[in-house]
């Protein structure tokens, strides 16, 4: 990945007492406003200012960072009670909702960013569209639900939700390599969310979907033998690559019933995949999971 492209210069940038008004109140009704006051002479400031910037960077433009030499511009300083550097606050539709002192880590800053911006009237926007899409995918209304995820990308192209939902409707579709370059669209350091993993999963188990000539075979197999269990697994492989989950876990559940560790616990192992590709949500995926748990714990 590329290194990032260097602040706009409206997105760091310096303010004075005379300029704080436009750049930080009225800015906030934008977009969340970060204020970091410092001063020359402050050593845990020289620490947490690149830090801060680093982390602002990284969100693209969602939240502003402005910094108030403190030793220059006492006014604001005075006003908001800053009596120790460094100190920073959140400003949100032109007044302060939050806010930190000292040279916190990088982590414990993304952390306090995120739940900054996950507060604002945009953010809950996004999760009421996800909300309706995620309803509109289970509904069978795949149109609606990509279109709604499109939107979501559209502001966020960053949320890992609408991305791994989008991908989603084109696998429901039979559009596997459109899903794949949705999930290439995350970026790298959002590669690994368990919702990109679970899609990657599901196209993973439904690359090669068998012929149904070979899926009868295995079927026929497997009555003639039902504890064939070599059989059974090989048929739970082909129906879950035609998306025949339910069945699927249906002859991976048989396996386990008889021999919870067949195979050095190949099937459970294909099962707990399953659950991965599904979804932590899904009512298949859930069912799954009970029934494998009352066989472990049983």
């Amino acid at each position: 990945m590329t290194d990032l492209a260097p602040n706009p210069p409206e997105n760091i940038k310096d303010a004075t007492d005379q300029t704080f008004l436009q750049d930080v109140v009225e800015a906030s009704n934008t977009q969340p406003v970060l204020v970091d006051f410092w001063a020359p002479w402050c050593g845990p400031c020289k620490s947490l200012t690149p830090v801060l910037e680093k982390v602002i960077n990284s969100h693209n433009g969602k939240v502003k960072l402005v910094k108030v030499n403190i030793d220059e511009n006492p006014g604001i300083a005075g006003q908001m009670g800053v009596r120790s550097i460094p100190a920073v606050f959140a400003f949100d539709k032109g007044r302060p909702v939050n806010g930190f002192q000292g040279a916190l880590p990088e982590g414990q800053i993304r952390q306090f960013i995120d739940q900054i911006l996950s507060s604002t009237d945009g953010a809950k926007q996004l999760e009421q569209a996800l909300a309706q899409a995620e309803e509109a995918a289970h509904a069978g209304d795949i149109g609606t639900a990509a279109q709604i995820y499109g939107a979501v990308i559209e502001a966020d192209p960053a949320n890992v939700a609408a991305l791994a939902g989008l991908a989603r409707c084109y696998m429901a579709n039979g559009d596997h390599d459109r899903a794949r370059q949705v999930l290439d669209m995350a970026p790298e350091d959002k590669a690994s969310d368990p919702a990109i993993k679970s899609v990657r999963t599901a196209l993973d188990l439904m690359a090669e979907a068998p012929l149904d000539e070979d899926l009868a075979t295995a079927r026929e197999t497997v009555a003639v033998d039902p504890t064939n269990y070599a059989a059974r697994f090989d048929l739970a492989e082909k129906l879950v690559a035609q998306g025949r989950n339910t069945d699927a876990i249906d002859h991976l559940i048989a396996i386990l019933t008889a021999d919870l560790d067949w195979d050095e616990g190949k099937a459970k192992a294909k099962l707990l995949e399953i659950f991965e590709a599904l979804g932590p949500k899904d009512p298949i995926a859930v069912e799954g999971r009970r029934r494998l748990g009352s066989l472990m714990f049983s």
